[in-house]
């Protein structure tokens, strides 16, 4: 059965305190029934993989652990720190290294709604600041003609700049933690829709296709899983990668890409929770798939509480 995700972002009044599984209608809600004080640990693993063809030519992992902490809780509103550490790599490439820098000790403060659903960054300041120094430090680490080094600093850099560049591209762990918050869902009942996702190479918003649907509800263990597909248009991602290949090309004095280097290009994200019925994460991944051609990027993040 289908029905618009529209749905998904209606408000929901009138709850009874953890009654998010209803059995008798096969539903269940997201919502969180967090206290002030109340905290949470969760071990974290990022892995990034490349593939050729059917060979895998490299895969690189990074693991952390993150504090959750609920800073303030009212009948509006949550705030939440998210406090990083523990990051770790067996890794030797320059670019995991650096994420190792950008995870550690790192503080996010967050504001929610009511219902969990992710408002804001509150301290992007601060951790603008701390990205900024982590940058200084990492890039004497380079030789000045190292030309890839100029690159993941731009790209880095930019995914720093403002209030919305970090919120869109900076904070993935979170917004994937409250990617199903704020909604009830149905079991079994696939709710497709539109949305729309920030475009880091240029100033127009990706348009994406969502599918969202409540998979299982597990009475016994107390928990119900959801799951989620979406997909970036691919001429508009076509575009926009041309377009930024480009301007890198020009930048660094080589060959511009042509339109072969880009088609087929495709950007798909699945993400599946496992949710407690107060709302907290009891586990989460997320699979991203770029593809375009026989090469394939892969970003996968798992988070399971402690």
């Amino acid at each position: 059965m289908k029905n618009s995700i529209l749905t998904l972002v209606f408000l929901l009044a009138g709850l009874n305190i953890y009654g998010q599984i209803n059995m008798e209608d096969s539903t269940a809600q997201v919502v969180s029934y967090w206290e002030k004080g109340e905290k949470q640990n969760y071990t974290a693993t990022f892995d990034m993989y490349k593939v050729e063809g059917k060979d895998t030519i490299s895969k690189e992992k990074l693991t952390y652990d993150v504090e959750i902490t609920v800073l303030e809780a009212d009948e509006k509103s949550y705030t939440v720190e998210w406090n990083y550490k523990n990051a770790k790599t067996d890794s030797k490439l320059p670019v995991v290294k650096n994420l190792l820098l950008l995870t550690n000790g790192k503080k996010v403060v967050i504001k929610t709604d009511e219902l969990g659903m992710f408002k804001e960054v509150i301290n992007w300041k601060e951790v603008k600041g701390f990205i900024q120094n982590i940058i200084l430090k990492a890039k004497k680490e380079y030789t000045n003609d190292d030309p890839e080094k100029d690159k993941f600093f731009q790209q880095i850099e930019a995914m720093y700049t403002t209030k919305e560049a970090i919120e869109s591209s900076s904070i993935k762990d979170i917004i994937q933690f409250h990617n199903f918050h704020g909604a009830k869902y149905k079991l079994g009942e696939v709710l497709e829709g539109k949305t729309k996702q920030t475009n880091l190479y240029g100033p127009q918003p990706f348009d994406v296709d969502v599918i969202v649907l409540l998979d299982e509800i597990n009475v016994e263990e107390d928990n119900f899983t959801v799951r989620s597909w979406q997909e970036i248009n691919k001429e508009q991602l076509a575009n926009a990668t041309f377009n930024y290949l480009t301007k890198m090309a020009s930048n660094m004095k080589q060959k511009p890409p042509t339109r072969d280097d880009v088609k087929n290009i495709s950007n798909e994200t699945y993400t599946s929770s496992v949710v407690h019925p107060t709302g907290w994460i009891l586990f989460t991944i997320e699979t991203k798939t770029v593809s375009q051609g026989n090469n394939i990027n892969i970003e996968e993040r798992m988070m399971e509480i402690k």
